[in-house]
């Protein structure tokens, strides 16, 4: 498996794709030149992303994404669209410490790190991130490349469309929806449905502005 990314998210992958068991990481690829030839928690950093063509060809066949998304998740959906551009299945990274219920459900590439919880019959879409201590309760409905951030909670049947961005600590109150593109602030409360491709923040959440295209 190789993964794409070689930041502290990365980090946080590979000690969850570790507690699982069963993975050979045999490195990462990042644009960044400062970072090749280093490790990230022993795992060498080889290159560019344009290696992923001869890491297929020498029999790699999985990968996962070790880019956070920040408040964009764009770079990190462009990854996965590359990963499985090249003939690369992205792997589920869910750390033995979280609580996923058995009805929920999810595409591939969900990662689900320590002390988060994913309540019954919640439908989570492709390359979701549900962070450390994050909640999402039962009946949520969450779209492609969603990042629910560190702490954050969604209550029951909210509806989260592709690309959004919860960030850490914010609250969703049940049964709202979270246009496409959307970002939530740290710490926010939203208590109303989110238009898409906006930034709400504050108690309760308003509108500070459009996402920068």
């Amino acid at each position: 498996m190789i993964g794409l990314g070689a930041g502290g998210h990365a980090k946080v992958v590979l000690e969850t794709l570790a507690a699982v068991g069963g993975y050979e990481v045999v490195g990462l690829l990042d644009p960044r030149r400062e970072l090749w030839q280093t490790e990230v928690l022993g795992v060498p950093v080889l290159g560019d992303d344009d290696l992923i063509g001869s890491h297929y060809d020498s029999g790699v066949r999985h990968a996962f994404i070790g880019l956070g998304s920040g408040a964009d998740t764009r770079p990190r959906a462009r990854l996965f669209g590359l990963a499985r551009s090249a003939g690369l299945e992205p792997v589920d990274a869910v750390h033995p410490a979280a609580v996923v219920s058995p009805s929920a459900t999810s595409g591939p590439g969900l990662t689900v790190f320590a002390g988060a919880v994913v309540n019954a019959d919640a439908r989570l879409g492709m390359d979701v991130i549900v962070n450390t201590g994050a909640l999402v309760e039962h009946d949520c409905r969450l779209g492609d490349h969603v990042h629910v951030a560190t702490g954050a909670r969604l209550a029951s049947g909210v509806e989260v469309e592709d690309g959004v961005h919860v960030g850490a600590g914010a609250t969703v109150i049940q049964g709202l929806r979270l246009g496409a593109g959307a970002v939530v602030g740290a710490g926010a409360v939203v208590v109303r449905d989110v238009d898409p491709g906006v930034v709400v923040a504050g108690v309760p959440a308003r509108v500070l502005r459009t996402v920068d295209a």
